[in-house]
């Protein structure tokens, strides 16, 4: 069972999740949950009790975001499409990735967006809005270029089935 997996299990994806989670609205509110961390964890010396508040958010919008919204009416969206390749992707042991995406990118990518939530949490413990800040960008660009490629993913995937049908 690939690492991925195990973590769409704990945020409750199954078919039906996954299908709710494809919906662009939770891809793109998604991107607010590590900002409301940093929030959270730089505002614990000024107001413990609000920072504590926006830490409980943060972590119920973790777990609801991915089950909160519909399953969207289309799959043209980008950031459908980005969801349904991470389906694909966690699948990738049962089910072998095309031969060009079996790449070293998607750990690379995987590492960088750590590597930023790692600074992500120095700079919150140093109260650092910089580093924070910077954090931030590594993190998501790594996060949204790994999207695109799950995109990509996706579409290939998709024409390679038709075409085997």
């Amino acid at each position: 069972m690939t690492l991925e997996r195990k973590l769409a299990t704990l945020f409750h994806l199954d078919d039906n999740g996954w299908g709710r989670h494809a919906n662009p609205w939770s891809v793109w509110t998604r991107y607010s949950v590590l900002p409301l961390f940093i929030i959270a964890g730089l505002l614990r010396e000024w107001n413990g009790w609000l920072s504590l508040l926006i830490l409980v958010m943060a972590l119920v919008w973790m777990f609801l975001n991915p089950i909160l919204f519909p399953k969207p009416l289309s799959l043209q969206s980008w950031a459908t499409k980005s969801v349904l390749g991470e389906q694909i992707y966690l699948n990738r042991d049962k089910e072998p990735l095309p031969k060009v995406h079996q790449l070293p990118l998607f750990m690379i990518l995987h590492l960088t967006s750590t590597l930023g939530l790692i600074l992500a949490g120095w700079g919150v413990y140093q109260y650092d809005i910089q580093l924070c800040t910077l954090s931030v960008l590594i993190t998501y660009l790594a996060k949204s270029w790994f999207l695109d490629r799950m995109v990509w993913l996706y579409c290939d995937f998709s024409r390679e089935h038709q075409s085997s049908e």
